[in-house]
């Protein structure tokens, strides 16, 4: 089972219990993105070199989250060159990754959202990190 899809679906279930308990008190919800915000995204692998002289795997878990409707509907249509942005700046940490140490999140998170604006055309889309394990 996908974690990310049920983790989607306790937010969505959390989401929906505010917003009916605001609706019985009488009150809005407030400003704040929509529930359909987050847009997850399959899992950005890349091969490392491990200190044993062998390869191992790099998988970084990967989102979006954009308020802004008209910016949603393409990163949504976008979400294959998305993959693949991720896929390539994930395969360049893991090029940077020396035997035995650990992945420059900092670095990764930056490219990331970098890659995120660049395929999207324009800033906006929040991007959100998951876990980023070596194995």
């Amino acid at each position: 089972m996908d974690r990310r899809a049920l983790i989607g679906l306790a937010a969505l279930g959390s989401a929906l219990a505010a917003a009916e308990a605001a609706m019985a008190s009488g009150k809005s919800s407030g400003g704040g993105a929509p529930a359909n915000a987050y847009i997850p995204l399959p899992t950005a692998t890349a091969t490392i070199l491990r200190r044993d002289g062998r390869r191992g795997v790099m998988t970084v878990e990967v989102g979006v989250d954009v308020a802004d409707e008209a910016l949603r509907t393409r990163a949504d249509q976008s979400r294959p060159r998305l993959s693949a942005a991720y896929n390539e700046v994930v395969r360049l940490a893991g090029e940077r990754i020396l035997p035995g140490a650990p992945p420059d999140v900092e670095w990764l998170s930056r490219a990331l959202q970098a890659a995120t604006d660049r395929v999207l055309g324009k800033a906006g889309a929040k991007l959100l990190l998951g876990t980023v394990m070596v194995v």
